[in-house]
């Protein structure tokens, strides 16, 4: 469950942590949680994962 205050704003594709009591607009593509709810870290959400070990073939 998360606390939201009247005319907060989430932006698209934000993740919100159980718990959080939202009380300031949240942008898009970034995490935030807490009590009060802030960003923790902000997503890259069109980019390629890289892989940091290659795989080997057998």
């Amino acid at each position: 469950n998360v606390c939201l205050v009247e005319n907060v704003h989430i932006g698209d594709n934000a993740v919100i942590g159980a718990g959080s009591v939202v009380t300031k607009d949240i942008p898009a593509n970034c995490t935030a949680a807490g009590n009060y709810a802030r960003v923790l870290h902000y997503d890259r959400p069109n980019t390629d994962m890289l892989n940091p070990w290659p795989v080997k073939d057998k």
